[in-house]
């Protein structure tokens, strides 16, 4: 089937078409990969890091030594009741509180830039994705759904960027040294949970990437569902397919639920085993202490000092854990937009490229081949030549090839064989931008942006002045509907233009086609969805807008292209027929027999 185009081409934009030609394949991603790709975005802030980091070495110091003073206290009490030393533990419970102050004001400072930093590297990677979206090629906007590419740019960044503001944890090598220091074999006893907090955090870990993965995926299907079903919503209620389409919304939702309880489930397992994992080493402190004071090995202080060293020593393992945990959703978003990020762009110009200028719009195909899947061909071997300031029509059945035509001469898609010249050169060996900057395109389904008539006409281009533009309308024979708006040319529009019937939008593509001065212009169906009366009027503007310009003109309505220089009967991928409106009427072949098709219906209507 022929590719249906979405977008509107002129010289600085087009909008993506959501249409599917291909399957989506999701390509396999390891945690490794993604965390190496996250971590080139780090190395922009390593002057931060490192300052980050040094804060957090000090707060270590700071924070290893509270337990000993802890303990040393307790000590200082445990010694006589009757004689408690009260200057000694003044001094200790100082220490104590200047130690808690210095340790919230650190790791307050550590949150602060930790927070500066996040957000810059999420903002860095959510242009850099977007900036990635507009150098794609055509045909990844045919693969993947706008609401996908929407939840890629928003809910998967914002999953990063959570992950990233919380991932930093306290160093424990001072605490390890320091509980060794004080005791051998209070310190076995309190690493003993260690191996069960790693082999819980792996086992866990392992389920709960899968699960975030394909909560990421259902969420980008119910974006796209929700999006396509806005967008579409006067054909759903044309149709009656309001029950249809809240089922298949229900049926992603009720997806996207189980796996998300499945997720949250799996990843709230982890701090209460892992609580229940500390309090039994506590336990065993607390048991071997109780010997080892008994004794006279040690003194009931150190068993506190060996608790609350315990405490932080597990506290870093437990963060670990919980963020790893929290990794995962964070990592299945980076995943999905990396792979955004590692899809092929448009093929760059060769080198010594030149800029398109002077263009007189000589346009040739020389034996051109393509298709939009290896398996199928939708042009075969085609060849003609359009003269400068030639008008052409394309006609023929659905999925001919005709609007594929103008995909090539564009560069929307590269001929997978053969060549195509304008002026005597291969299109191959021009700059992109400047070959883009040569066309004009008006489609059969406008689109205009968010904002006033003159800014969406001034989008063909960006340095008209008012007075080109309202020429332009003029020409386009949109001026009498625009000032009679409320607000004339600065009357802003609703979304896609919905404020204004579908033949004043087709006016103000027109306009906004003569306004970018185009030596080649392509029309593509431009009067299908209109009225007669409107369709009488748009013809008009097109006829002001193709004179001296080279046109293609596709066309379902041969009534629209009687007045054409040529016509081209296109039919599986090959000109079947050519010749002008007159010649191919007296061949009685395939253009005849649709013309008298179409002819006869409207007649009878």
């Amino acid at each position: 089937m022929e590719k249906k185009n979405k977008y509107e081409a002129y010289p600085a934009g087009r909008t993506p078409n959501s249409r599917k030609r291909f399957e989506k394949h999701e390509k396999p991603k390891d945690f490794k990969t993604t965390m190496m790709k996250i971590y080139e975005y780090f190395r922009v802030e390593k002057k931060l890091l490192f300052l980050i980091f040094a804060f957090t070495i000090i707060d270590s110091l700071i924070v290893v030594t509270i337990p000993y003073i802890i303990g040393t206290s307790v000590d200082v009490i445990a010694k006589s009741v009757d004689s408690i030393e009260f200057s000694k533990l003044i001094v200790m419970t100082s220490m104590l509180a200047g130690a808690y102050i210095a340790d919230g004001t650190i790791s307050l400072i550590n949150s602060w830039l930790m927070a500066g930093i996040s957000q810059r590297i999420v903002k860095t990677m959510r242009t850099d994705l977007f900036k990635k979206l507009q150098s794609l090629p055509i045909s990844f906007f045919d693969t993947h759904s706008n609401g996908d590419i929407m939840s890629r740019l928003s809910n998967d960044i914002d999953n990063i960027s959570s992950v990233i503001a919380q991932s930093t944890v306290q160093l424990f090598i001072g605490t390890l040294i320091a509980m060794i220091l004080l005791n051998i074999t209070l310190t076995i006893v309190s690493l003993i949970t260690v191996p069960l907090v790693f082999m819980l955090t792996k086992v866990i870990a392992k389920k709960t990437k899968v699960l975030f993965k394909d909560q990421q995926t259902y969420l980008g299907k119910l974006n796209g569902q929700i999006e396509e079903s806005i967008s579409g919503i006067e054909v759903v209620k044309a149709f009656n397919h309001e029950e249809s389409l809240i089922e298949e919304f229900y049926n992603i939702n009720e997806k996207l639920r189980k796996v998300g309880i499945k997720a949250q489930i799996w990843s709230g397992f982890l701090m209460p085993i892992m609580n229940v994992i500390n309090n039994v080493g506590f336990v065993a402190i607390a048991w071997t202490g109780g010997i080892l004071a008994v004794k006279g090995i040690i003194n009931v202080g150190m068993i506190t000092s060996f608790i609350s060293y315990s405490k932080q020593f597990t506290r870093p393992l437990n963060d670990l854990g919980n963020i790893f945990n929290n990794l995962q959703s964070g990592v299945a978003g980076a995943e999905r937009v990396f792979d955004i990020l590692a899809e092929s762009e448009e093929v760059e110009d060769v080198e010594n490229a030149s800029a398109l200028s002077d263009v007189q719009g000589e346009v040739i195909f020389d034996n051109v081949s393509f298709g939009y899947t290896k398996e199928k061909l939708i042009l075969k071997n085609v060849s003609f030549r359009v003269e400068a300031g030639e008008s052409i029509a394309l006609v023929g059945p659905t999925g001919a090839g005709k609007t594929t035509i103008v995909n090539m001469v564009t560069r929307f898609y590269d001929v997978n064989a053969g060549t195509i010249y304008i002026d005597g050169s291969d299109i191959r060996n021009y700059k992109r931008d400047s070959l883009r900057k040569v066309f004009g395109i008006v489609l059969q389904d406008t689109y205009l942006f968010s904002g006033t008539i003159k800014e969406n006409i001034r989008y063909g281009n960006p340095m008209a002045k008012d007075e080109e533009i309202i020429k332009a309308s003029k020409m386009a024979n949109a001026h009498s509907f625009i000032k009679r708006l409320p607000k004339g040319y600065d009357t802003v529009l609703e979304e896609s233009g919905g404020n204004l019937s579908q033949g004043q939008k087709q006016l103000l593509t027109i306009a906004r086609a003569i306004l970018a001065k185009p030596s080649i212009l392509i029309l593509d169906e431009a009067t299908s969805s209109v009225d007669t009366r409107t369709e009488l009027k748009i013809q008009e503007a097109m006829l002001n807008v193709m004179e001296g310009h080279t046109t293609f003109i596709i066309a379902h309505r041969l009534s629209t292209i009687r007045d054409a220089d040529r016509i081209m009967f296109i039919d599986d991928g090959m000109i079947v027929e050519e010749g002008n409106h007159e010649d191919l009427m007296k061949k009685k072949g395939r253009y005849f027999e649709m013309y008298n098709s179409q002819m006869k219906k409207e007649n009878t209507l």
